[in-house]
């Protein structure tokens, strides 16, 4: 459950790797020197990239740079899913990057990455067909293709940068809390009455410390944590068909009202205005 370093070996006769993983079962809090373009199709998920926690809907397009702790984007999803996955050094056409004009805009892309980038609109439908065409054409044809991919991205005006500040893993190797554990049990107990102190003293610390941790860990508290996991699980049960009410108590919730008013707070809508949105 501890943050795992990952080892990425490009493709045969490549310079990058391109592929399509599937670890929706298990947990995999992870970083690694290479850049990361994520690009996943699901009814809803969890994205956590450095200290950012949130839910997607329907899709997700990030670009991650080196050495920032991310889980994997299909974490728990329980429904039909597709991922393309591209990772690669800053140097994979060596020094071009920096001494090349015509690449100066994905350059700066490239140093902003450190951030987590989040496209949307017009650039995620466009990045996401070019991703899956990629996977058929010669190692030639997807060198150049990848390259329109970043020019794209870099010339987006539909990007958020997900962390205000450096994530990368210099800044969780001081830390000794295992966020596989956290999950692990919010994971078990979301529908129940998770309890900070059980999940304190599961990974060695005080309530009061564990909670300081938490924080400044990931900017939210152990509550909002596990509130914006039970809302991530509700999207899942009201777009497979349970009604508001039915979502709300399966995934733990006591009220309602709360129930709404939570969801309206992460989500951005009512539950029922999503239900009927997608149906």
């Amino acid at each position: 459950m501890k943050i795992q370093k990952e080892i990425v070996l490009p493709g045969p006769g490549q310079s990058f790797r391109l592929f399509t993983p599937s670890l929706r079962n298990s947990f995999f809090w992870h970083y690694h020197p290479e850049y990361e373009l994520v690009y996943v199709e699901a009814l809803t998920g969890i994205r956590h990239v450095g200290q950012h926690i949130s839910s997607y809907m329907e899709s997700d397009l990030v670009l991650i740079g080196p050495n920032v702790p991310h889980l994997n984007f299909d974490y728990g999803i329980e429904t039909d899913y597709h991922q393309v996955v591209v990772q690669l050094k800053e140097n994979f056409l060596g020094d071009a990057f920096k001494e090349t004009p015509e690449f100066s805009a994905i350059h700066k892309l490239f140093e902003k990455a450190y951030l987590g980038l989040s496209f949307g609109g017009e650039t995620k439908r466009t990045v996401s067909e070019r991703l899956r065409h990629m996977q058929g054409l010669s190692h030639f044809e997807q060198i150049i293709s990848l390259l329109e991919v970043f020019q794209v991205l870099a010339n987006s005006k539909e990007v958020m940068a997900l962390n205000e500040r450096d994530t990368s893993i210099k800044f969780f190797f001081d830390d000794k809390i295992r966020m596989g554990s956290v999950y692990k049990y919010i994971h078990a107990n979301y529908d129940k009455h998770p309890d900070v102190n059980a999940v304190a003293a599961s990974v060695h610390l005080s309530t009061p410390a564990f909670c300081r941790y938490f924080k400044k860990q990931t900017r939210i508290t152990f509550t909002d944590f596990v509130n914006q996991y039970r809302i991530t699980q509700a999207k899942t049960l009201l777009l497979k068909g349970l009604t508001v009410s039915e979502a709300c108590y399966e995934v733990g919730f006591e009220s309602l009202s709360h129930f709404n008013k939570v969801f309206r707070k992460l989500a951005g809508e009512n539950p029922s205005a999503l239900k009927k949105r997608y149906n």
